[in-house]
């Protein structure tokens, strides 16, 4: 094989997979409380075809949807409700099965119920939203700040290519407690162990940040766009 011909057939297959993946319209949903645009960036990277947005039309016509959050559980849910955003959410995520994944905050929403604020999720996943019990304070800081490993408890398309024990971003005061075990995709220890994942059908969720995790996060956002 000629080397122009070699070149030729790499710059078709680079053009095939660019085209694949623009062709994947992701909403990130706009509530006021998202790290949105270093997700969106990462998303542009990866040739998906994202947008921000608080609008429920945009929900309509996503393939999917990311619902990211930094922040006050009860701030989020009533940002949520304002912006009337719940129902056209519950109807593209219950109704339609399109695959959405929330983190951080965004996973913990998905829960039936969270402590902070004691206020109701969104109902998604079968689950409650704790403050983290820290008995060694000088040992575990909380808000959990920086780097921790993942405890892989199921095969999911969502860890495709990601080793156990991989390292992900962690920023977070509160996690998922009372999770049924089928919905439970991983697993990480901050002075005692908590759901840092999960996958529920359509329903994905990180208590980490992928967008902040360097390549192990740049590979589960990539899986995301291929589910």
């Amino acid at each position: 094989m000629l080397k122009s011909d070699y070149l030729i057939i790499c710059i078709l297959y680079l053009i095939f997979l660019v085209t694949k993946f623009m062709s994947v319209k992701i909403a990130i949903v706009d509530y006021g409380m998202g790290n949105l645009h270093s997700i969106y960036r990462k998303l542009v990277l990866l040739g998906a075809d994202p947008i921000v947005t608080a609008n429920a039309g945009d929900f309509v016509n996503a393939d999917k949807i990311i619902l990211p959050g930094v922040g006050h559980f009860t701030n989020a849910m009533d940002n949520l409700h304002k912006l009337r955003l719940i129902e056209p959410l519950n109807e593209a995520v219950i109704n339609k099965k399109k695959p959405v994944l929330g983190i951080c905050l965004g996973m913990q929403l998905m829960a039936n119920h969270s402590e902070e604020g004691d206020t109701a999720g969104l109902g998604w996943i079968d689950a409650s939203v704790v403050k983290f019990n820290i008995q060694d304070k000088l040992k575990h800081k909380v808000p959990q700040t920086g780097w921790n490993t993942i405890e892989i408890t199921k095969k999911n398309d969502l860890l495709t290519q990601i080793e156990n024990q991989s390292e992900f971003y962690f920023l977070h005061s509160f996690h998922f407690e009372q999770t049924k075990t089928e919905a439970i995709l991983a697993k990480t220890i901050f002075e005692y162990e908590f759901v840092s994942a999960v996958a529920q059908e359509n329903i994905f969720g990180t208590q980490f940040h992928p967008e902040k995790s360097l390549n192990t996060g740049i590979q589960l956002l990539k899986n995301f766009i291929h589910i």
